[in-house]
Parts: structure tokens; C-alpha cells; sequence
């Protein structure tokens, strides 16, 4: 996905045995062309060699997913994180930076870091990050015992509304 968004160059050796070189533009889309002027195969009976068409298929990344030029994210945040606040760190293509987690902040909630998507023209995309309560792993009977006072203190029903 680096090259994608950044650009780059490969080397392709083609069925007739030539190897090319070409660059990749920057903010390229999955699917998308690129056309190498006369290095195809010769016409037949002698004309002019073809062009040879590339097609983008861009590798899934294990942290982001492409939506157009956007990007999105799943980040993890720890309980104390989502109810107290936080500041955590972002990875983005071009380094991690900082979120402020809003106090009582629910699982699923999108935060949107303008133009930290992939590049393009007139603007690049944005990266929407969705947060993720993550609770620590294995039995913690401290936090069982605050989340049982708190039930029997402060019950809510979150799917009240669902019928």
C-alpha cells in the first residue's frame, strides 16, 4: 500500500522475455492502468509494437482498509481510555500521530483525521479511525467487582431502544 500512496518504481519482465521498468504514480487506486507505450508485442505483419497495460491490484495492508481514497482503521483502546480520556497514538502511512479520545467514549465511535488518507487531486482522502474497547485478557476480579456494584448502582439498558 506504501507504493500506492507514495508512488514508486518495479521492474516487470514480460511474456516476451524484456524486462521493462515503470514507475507507479502516487494516490494510485486499486484496479486502476498504467499503459506502457510500445512495449508490447509487434503487430502482425510487422507494424509497430503494442502497448503492454498494468493493472493495479494493491495487497491488503494488515492495519488499513481502502475505501476510495479513504482509508479506515480499527484502533483499540482500553476501557480507562474510553471512559477517563486519552491521548493515543495513530498509525497513518506517514507516521503515527496523536487522537484525543473524548471522555465516555462509546465502541464504534469514527474519529476522522483530515487528508491522512491516500494522495490525490484535488485533496488527498482521510484516514476515519473507529475506536474499539479492548478489555485486558484473562479474569480480573477487581474490575468484576466495579462492574457489579456499578450494575446494581447505575443500570441502563443500551438496547432499550430496540424493541
Amino acid at each position: 500500500m506504501n507504493e500506492a500512496a507514495h508512488g514508486g518504481t518495479r521492474r516487470l519482465e514480460l511474456p516476451i522475455g524484456k524486462e521493462v521498468e515503470f514507475k507507479i504514480p502516487a494516490g494510485i487506486q486499486d484496479g486502476k492502468q498504467i499503459r506502457l507505450r510500445g512495449q508490447g508485442m509487434p503487430a502482425p505483419g510487422g507494424g509497430p509494437p503494442g502497448d503492454v497495460l498494468i493493472t493495479i491490484s494493491i495487497a491488503p495492508h494488515p492495519l488499513f482498509k481502502v475505501d476510495g481514497r479513504n482509508l479506515r482503521l480499527d484502533l483499540p483502546i482500553a476501557l480507562h481510555e474510553a471512559v477517563l480520556g486519552a491521548k493515543v497514538r495513530v498509525p497513518t502511512l506517514d507516521g503515527a500521530v496523536e487522537l484525543s479520545i473524548p471522555p465516555n467514549t462509546s465502541s464504534g465511535r469514527v474519529f476522522r483525521l483530515k487528508g491522512k488518507g491516500l494522495p490525490g487531486k484535488p485533496d488527498p482522502g482521510d484516514l476515519y479511525v473507529t475506536s474499539k474497547i479492548v478489555l485486558p485478557d484473562g479474569k480480573d476480579a477487581e474490575l468484576e467487582d466495579l462492574m457489579r456494584k456499578w450494575r446494581e448502582q447505575k443500570h441502563y439498558d443500551p438496547r432499550s431502544g430496540m424493541g
